[in-house]
């Protein structure tokens, strides 16, 4: 089984470090999120993340216990999250702000 890392219980995507990920291969966690298992629904390339869970449009994309931007479409389960998904608040003090979230 392919693993991604995740590094806080509450991220909703996991980040490829070991290797690249196919279309159909089933992925695990490493980290505080070790009790999932999705299958991938598209090739993932290294340091690419994967949604963990369903992701609704609007709804807020965690890594690394942060926000990294707000899902721009329904992202389903073991989906490739990327910019073709995500709005990025990186560098927009505007959304950044708004969308911190920070792990407990």
């Amino acid at each position: 089984m392919k693993k991604v890392f995740v590094v806080y219980a509450t991220d909703n995507v996991g980040t490829a470090v070991l290797e690249p990920i196919h279309t159909g291969d089933h992925v695990g966690c490493n980290g505080e999120r070790s009790d999932l298992e999705v299958i991938a629904l598209d090739p993932i390339a290294y340091g690419h993340k994967i949604a963990l869970m369903d992701i609704a449009e609007g709804d807020t994309v965690l890594k690394y216990g942060l926000s990294i931007g707000t899902a721009s479409r329904d992202i389903k389960e073991g989906e490739h999250v990327h910019a073709h998904n995500v709005e990025s608040n990186r560098g927009r003090g505007d959304l950044a702000e708004r969308d911190a979230v920070t792990a407990e």
